[in-house]
This record gives C-alpha cells, structure tokens and sequence, in this order.
C-alpha cells in the first residue's frame, strides 16, 4: 500500500499529470521558494517521501522542482528538514557559484518532463 501523499510542484506539467489522482499544491514559485514551501510543510508535521535533489540535473540549471510529502501530519521529523535544508543550501550554492542558464522554450520543455517522469516513477 502507498502512503497516502501531497504534490508540491512549480512545474506546469507535474500539476497537468497529477492533479487527477493525488492532492497537487502547483505554485508558480522559483526553485528557491519551492524548496522553501516543502520545508514550511515539514515544519507542520509532513515527512518528504522523495529527495527534492533526486536528479542527475544541478540544482541550478533547472527551474523546475516536484516533491511528494506525506498527506498525514506528525511530529516534526528531523530527517526530513535536515534534508530540504541541505537541498536548499546546496541549491543557492549552486546559483550563487554558477550561472542560471536562460534557456530556450524546448529546453524547459525537456526539464519539466525530467522532473515529471522522475517523480511518476517514485510513485510508482
């Protein structure tokens, strides 16, 4: 049985994909702000149930981010905010030391299928 789980994702075609089977909260939020959303989450009581750095892509090179938590609330799990905070540090690490590339149109386009298929395979 799967652990019943929220979406949190500021990508257009996580939101299109998911919002039919599961709770998706789509904010139209920088990488930054996005980690920073997961992480008020976990402050309420929410576990991370995938790694919001899971990919091979640097942080800084794509622009969007999906991460599932669980739905239920608990007490505050430590595991969880030591890794958004360290996926945040390493994020503005990464934007801090290396260029944001502007990419063009077909480019994002493939980002927001990385990010998508990773976490539909999570899911699955």
């Amino acid at each position: 049985m799967r652990e019943p789980c929220i979406v949190i994702t500021n990508n257009p075609l996580s939101y299109e994909k998911f919002s039919k089977d599961y709770e998706v909260r789509y904010i139209d939020i920088d990488v930054v702000a996005l980690l920073k959303t997961v992480r008020d989450s976990i402050h309420s009581g929410h576990r991370i149930l995938t790694h919001p750095l899971m990919s091979s892509v640097k942080p800084n090179e794509t622009p969007y981010r999906t991460v599932l938590i669980t739905k239920n609330k608990e007490n505050l799990d430590m595991d969880s905010l030591n890794i958004i905070e360290g996926a945040i540090a390493t994020t503005l690490k990464f934007i801090n030391d290396f260029n944001v590339p502007n990419w063009p149109q077909n480019i994002l386009d493939d980002f927001k299928l990385i990010d998508y298929d990773l976490i539909k395979n999570a899911i699955n």
